[in-house]
């Protein structure tokens, strides 16, 4: 049988008093308003976003090619030097299905659909971008 002194000894460990400090009411409260200001800003963000109607290739800064997001097609990007990439535009969704730098991470890169999503090859200097969506009426981003 325990003695009576480490009885006491667990029941304080148990308690928090031995130095864990329990959640007072305000501190449930502030964590209630913060989680919920968050939940309201994630809601706004994805409510507002638009999506884009055409897109737009460039390749070394200069325009390549612009195409409505409606137009299923699929793009081969042939530059002079030799690289390659190609673009897939499908049911409005737009992403690139090959192409031949080191690295890749333009093909693993999402599927894209609203408005200002880019997706870019760095060793390629290729940007393709969706345009012509309705504009958010609040600025969340600085542009």
């Amino acid at each position: 049988m325990m003695e009576p002194m480490n009885i006491v000894r667990v029941l304080k460990h148990i308690s928090g008093s031995s130095g864990c400090k329990m959640l007072k009411r305000n501190d449930v409260i502030m964590t209630g308003i913060v989680l919920l200001i968050a939940l309201v800003s994630l809601g706004f963000f994805f409510l507002n976003k638009k999506e884009g109607s055409a897109v737009v290739i460039t390749v070394n800064g200069k325009i390549y090619q612009q195409i409505e997001l409606e137009q299923n097609n699929t793009i081969k990007i042939e530059q002079e030097n030799g690289d390659y990439n190609e673009v897939v535009i499908q049911d409005g969704y737009v992403w690139m299905t090959d192409a031949d730098c080191p690295d890749k991470l333009c093909v693993k890169h999402n599927k894209i659909h609203y408005n200002h999503e880019t997706i870019v090859c760095l060793p390629h200097k290729v940007v393709v971008e969706i345009i012509g969506g309705e504009e958010n009426t609040v600025d969340i981003i600085a542009k």
